[in-house]
Formats: structure tokens, C-alpha cells, sequence
């Protein structure tokens, strides 16, 4: 079926003769392969040759054995030329060794292989790679390429390296990025369609073993390992992609197998990725008066979980269980200056903060610490924070959940006003369920200079992450979205109960929804008005979030009637999401080398989530005063009104 080219052995060449000589009959590999999803062979012992067309061999993390591929082939279109041969510890050939092999067939992990039992070097090879197109017309189209060289004629986009630093692996798609179904079409009919179209149109690129936390990673771009200076973003591309074809496991029983394009140590392997997503030097710009953000800082902990018992531990159990994020000061140091950098190069004037430590408003806790960071940053007293206990007057008005959101601000720029709104009442909180979901919403009016007003309210809703107490609905929509409906349900009549007391009708809903944009609870919202203003900018660039090779915006912008007309725009910085999790700030599963060069001390991969900014354009409210013992905002007086 393939050309091939094949040299006659050398002299002394041969080894474990056992199975006859080269040349003499044996079963092919599209024989043992056969045309279902199993070989019928299972238990046999067989004889078969062919060409080595990638080698794996050595002790695990290795694969422990290689890819051969008959030279002929039988030009049946159904069944595969190849098989992978099982070779234990040994390490007997070579990519391009025409080889015999001896041994037993079976089936692992769904990949049918030889357990060898004699190995004998034949000569030397070459072939063809076969050529797949994506996205493929049928699920089950690459069982007749499995264990083949082949080779992918199309430009490709990375569209998920969550598993590049764990597994050295890479999701590759024909149609882009690919984006979550309920992002972008309603639950239901359609957004299975959709998810049905995303499968065909992905491959996993894989690197050469199953090794945990590879060193190095070699996936980078450019053909060079993966650094802090040297990423790979979600929508860089690979053209000419060309390796063995396989169904394998990552290399942890956390994943199920899958098909992958293995490039190393393949005949001809080539996989290079291109700069074609570009990390943004700066945030995009949103025009108006004020800026508003919304970020997720990825669990910032001040507190951590080091194992020693005499240390007081994390709200609300006080032990080390309730603790997230860095687990040391030093982690900590590395996710601080990360943080930092990101939240100064926002240049907000608010900003909403999800995901701090919930422990308090003093001296020591993680809000002190991140805004005594940006003032020294600054030089200066830059930011201020919300003490919603101080300013509510209840101890642990944020809830009781180890996480909390949070707001900061700049008070030169703009003041609060009014009152300090918590919902924190059952039928939010538990959604329906009998135990709590979502953390409290947190509402606060500002006012700016000119006596425009604005009700910021954070949000983090509950994830998909676990179960509810009811079912997800085969829609598309994930865990617990009836949970979050109620959330938004209740949040809306709240917010019509003027929770500031202010009278204040421009109101900016923010933070992680934990629901794409044509989920029921973000749908809650554009009924009653409000208007998605990341998806009126920004469109399907306006992802915040990626998981399993696909994209969507769980992070929200959301602006009641009013505020809409005062909005100049809304945008998402893609700053982290789009960057491989292993640039991160942590330290574990990490070489000591690899802590230097996977880590940098600026923006990329400070969170999980990128952060969304809008821009306003109040529109000036009556004279506002503040008091003579405060700080004025630039036009406030401090007189009466």
C-alpha cells in the first residue's frame, strides 16, 4: 500500500531467531489488526515483520516497546498496517529497522499489540506516512491508521495544553479554537451537535512516554522545550504534523485513552508549532472615564498548608484541609508577584476579586497583603479595600466558605457609597439545595468625581466541578446549572430591592458565574435586561476560560439598562487562559531546574481565568460631598451638598 525501500540485513545482524528467518512467511500486521475495534487474534502466538516507524523502547516512563508497520501493506482502507510490539525493559531496534518479531497478541487499553518473545533485525526500512484529514466523517475512522505512520497535510490549532506540563501532551483542532457548545448555541439539541462536530475535528499531540511532569517538556514553539520565555498558547498552530498514530492513555488512570500523534522518536517525526496567538503586551483598551475589572487571583492564600499541626490552619475548619493555593511562603512569593503585576497592569479603579482567602480585613490577612503589595508597587497608598465586616458590622459577612470574593479600589479616583450590601440568604446561597453552593454576592455603590454612580456586585457562583443534590440535565449545561439559575433568580429580584440603599439603578454584575454565555443563569439576566456586554464587544473572543480543549466565558460582564448606554466597552486580557497551567506560580512537580525556567515573575498564567475590564462613561450625578476627615476624590467637596 506504502512505498517502501528495504535493505538486505547485515551480517551478524540477527538476533532471537526464534519464529523463522527473515523473509520467510509470517502474519502481517493488518492480519492481527483485522477490521473491528479488537483484533480476533487475542491469545494467539503470531510471527509478523514490517519497518520500525517509531521506537519507544526502555524502561517505563517509555512506552516500553515500538510501532511496526508492514512494508507492503494490503491496501484495504479498513483495516491498519500496524501494530505496536511490546518489548518490556529491552531495547533491541531502531526507527527505520526492517524487524521479525515473535509473540502473543492482545489488547491494552483498547490498543492491540505483540508481547514479544524474539526480536530479530532484519535490515533497514523507510515508508510513507498515510495521510488523515480532519475533521474526520466518522468517530471510528482511525482505527484502520492505528500504530501507522502518518501525517496530517493541514495547518492545525492548539486549542488545549492542560496536560502539556503533566503528560507532555497537546490538543490540536482543524476547526480553530474550539469553543464550549453552551458558549456559543442553546443547551440542548444543538449544543450536542456542536459537541458531536468538536470531537471530530481534535487529536492529542503526544510526546514519546507516559513520564509525570516531563523534564524537559517538549512541546514549546519554534521546535524548542516549553520555558516561561518559550510558551504555547491556545491558537498557536502546527502544520506538517507527522508521527505514529496511537490510542493510548496520557499516562494516569485520571484520563481515559484517546487518539494521539506521537511526532518523537517517529520515522520522519516533525512537529513544530508557530507563534500564531501572540501573548498581549498590554490590556486591550476600553475608552471611558473609569475602569472597572474583575479577576480571579487562583486561590490567593496567605495562609498555607505546610502539615504542621501547631499552625492555625484555614477558615472555617481552622486546619490545613480548608487551605488552597500555595502551599509555602515561597510558592506564595511566586503567586503574589504574579498577582501583583497583573492587577497593576489592569489599571482599574475597581477591581472585583474572586477566589481570596476568606480571613478577615486585618493586618495580616490576604486582602492586607494584596493591597499593601499594589501600594508598594506603586509607591504610594494606590488602593484601598472593602472591609465589608467593619462596614456591615458582622464578623464573616463573606460567608463561611474557605473562599470569598472581594473589592478593591482607588480612592483618589472614586468612594463607596451607601450601604455595604451582602446576599447571603439561603435560597441564594444553597440554590435550592439542601447545603450551601454559591458564596455570598457583594454589592457596593461608588461614586466618582463628578458624582456618577455605579453598583458593582461580585459573584462565584457554584462550579461544575461536583455534584448538586439533583441530576444534570443531558443539555450540555454541566453540574449543578439549576443551582445557579436559582442564584441568578435571586440575585435579580435583590438587586430590584435596592440593596445599597442608594436608589442606584446603573448596576454592573461581575465575577465567575460558573456558566457559559447561553446557560440558563447568564440567560436569566438578558431577560430581564441586562445586557452581556463581553458578548456585545467581544463576541467569541470574549472566552475567559478553558477546559478539555474548549473554550467559553464563565467570567461575566453583565450592565442593567441604564449603565448598558454608559458602557464605552467591554473586553477579556487572554493573559492566562490561553497559557499552559505548568507557567504557573507552583513549584510542585517541578525539577529544581524547571522552577527557574517554567516560572517568570510578570502576568502570564497568573490565574486559570482571564480577567474581564469595562470602561465607563457616567453620567454626572448630583454634587457629592465627603467628609473633611477623608480622602476626597478629585471634584468632591467637603462641604454640604
Amino acid at each position: 500500500m506504502w512505498a517502501a525501500a528495504v535493505d538486505a540485513p547485515a551480517a551478524g545482524a540477527l538476533r532471537h531467531t526464534r519464529g523463522g528467518a527473515c523473509g520467510e512467511a509470517y502474519t502481517p500486521a493488518y492480519v492481527i489488526q483485522g477490521r473491528g475495534e479488537a483484533t480476533s487474534l487475542a491469545g494467539r502466538e503470531v510471527t509478523t515483520q514490517g519497518v520500525v516507524v517509531a521506537d519507544q523502547e526502555g524502561a517505563a516512563p517509555a512506552l516500553r516497546g515500538f510501532y511496526l508497520q508492514d512494508a507492503d501493506g494490503d491496501g484495504d482502507a479498513a483495516t491498519s498496517d500496524a501494530v505496536f510490539v511490546f518489548n518490556g525493559d529491552r531495547d533491541d531496534v531502531s526507527v527505520g529497522d526492517v524487524v521479525r518479531v515473535s509473540g502473543r497478541v492482545g489488547e491494552f487499553h483498547g490498543q492491540t499489540q505483540v508481547s514479544a518473545s524474539a526480536v530479530a533485525r532484519c535490515g533497514r526500512g523507510t515508508l510513507a506516512p498515510a495521510p488523515i484529514v480532519l475533521p474526520l466523517t466518522r468517530a471510528d475512522m482511525l482505527e484502520a491508521r492505528e500504530g501507522m505512520l502518518v501525517t496530517v497535510p493541514q495547518t492545525l490549532h492548539v486549542t488545549g495544553n492542560r496536560h502539556l506540563g503533566r503528560f507532555g501532551q497537546v490538543t490540536v483542532s482543524a476547526h480553530g479554537r474550539l469553543m464550549q457548545p453552551t458558549d456559543v448555541v442553546a443547551p440542548g439539541d444543538a449544543a450536542r451537535a456542536l459537541q458531536a462536530r468538536n470531537e471530530l475535528a481534535r487529536l492529542i499531540v503526544d510526546d514519546h512516554g507516559n513520564a509525570l511532569h516531563p523534564d524537559p517538556i517538549a512541546f514549546g514553539r519554534g521546535g524548542r522545550p516549553l520555558s516561561a520565555a518559550n510558551t504555547l498558547r491556545s491558537g498557536d498552530t502546527v502544520a506538517g504534523l507527522t508521527g505514529v498514530l496511537t490510542w493510548t492513555r496520557p499516562g494516569s488512570g485520571a484520563d481515559g485513552p484517546g487518539w494521539r500523534i506521537r511526532p518523537l522518536g517517529a520515522l520522519g517525526g516533525a512537529a513544530r508549532f508557530d507563534a500564531s496567538n501572540p501573548r498581549p503586551a498590554v490590556p486591550p483598551q476600553v475608552g471611558g472615564t473609569l475602569r472597572v475589572a474583575a479577576i480571579n487571583v487562583l486561590n490567593y492564600f496567605n495562609t498555607f498548608d505546610d502539615g504542621d499541626a501547631a499552625t492555625p490552619g484555614c477558615f472555617p475548619s481552622h486546619s490545613d484541609r480548608d487551605c488552597r493555593g500555595a502551599r509555602s511562603a515561597s510558592e506564595f512569593e511566586r503567586q503574589a508577584a504574579k498577582t501583583v503585576a497583573a492587577i497593576a497592569a489592569l489599571d482599574a479603579d475597581v477591581v472585583g476579586l474572586v477566589e481570596m482567602e476568606n480571613d478577615g480585613y486585618g493586618p495580616d490577612s490576604s486582602l492586607h497583603d494584596l493591597v499593601g503589595r499594589l501600594n508598594a508597587a506603586h509607591g504610594r497608598q494606590s488602593h484601598a479595600l472593602l472591609d465589608i465586616d467593619a462596614r456591615t458590622g458582622r464578623s464573616h459577612a463573606a460567608g463561611g466558605d474557605a473562599i470569598r470574593v472581594a473589592i478593591i479600589y482607588r480612592p483618589a479616583r472614586l468612594r463607596p457609597v451607601g450601604v455595604t450590601a451582602v446576599l447571603d440568604a439561603a435560597a441564594f446561597v444553597n440554590g435550592g439545595d439542601g447545603v450551601p453552593r454559591n458564596r455570598p454576592a457583594l454589592a457596593q455603590a461608588f461614586e466618582d468625581g463628578g458624582g456618577g454612580r455605579f453598583v458593582l456586585v461580585m459573584n462565584h457562583f457554584k462550579s461544575k466541578g461536583s455534584t448538586c443534590d439533583a441530576p444534570p440535565l443531558p443539555d450540555g449545561e454541566g453540574e449543578c446549572s439549576a443551582v445557579r439559575l436559582r442564584a441568578a433568580r435571586q440575585l435579580l429580584a435583590w438587586l430590584g430591592s435596592d440593596p445599597t440603599r442608594t436608589g442606584e439603578q446603573d448596576v454592573l454584575v461581575m465575577g465567575d458565574l460558573n456558566a457559559y454565555a447561553m446557560e440558563a443563569p447568564v440567560q436569566a439576566f438578558v431577560r430581564a435586561g441586562y445586557t452581556d456586554l463581553v458578548g456585545r464587544d467581544a463576541g467569541t473572543n470574549g472566552y475567559t476560560y478553558g477546559f478539555d480543549g474548549q473554550w467559553g466565558r464563565l467570567d461575566h460582564a453583565l450592565a442593567s439598562p441604564s449603565l448598558a448606554r454608559q458602557v464605552s466597552r467591554a473586553a477579556v486580557w487572554h493573559v492566562s487562559a490561553d497559557e499552559p497551567d505548568v507557567l504557573d506560580y507552583t513549584q510542585r512537580g517541578r525539577s529544581a531546574a524547571q522552577r527557574a525556567s517554567l516560572y517568570s515573575a510578570d502576568v502570564h498564567r497568573n490565574s486559570d481565568h482571564d480577567p474581564v475590564i469595562v470602561g465607563l462613561d457616567l453620567a454626572d450625578g448630583v454634587q457629592a460631598t465627603c467628609a473633611p476627615d477623608s480622602t476626597c476624590p478629585p471634584g468632591l467637596a467637603g462641604d454640604e451638598r
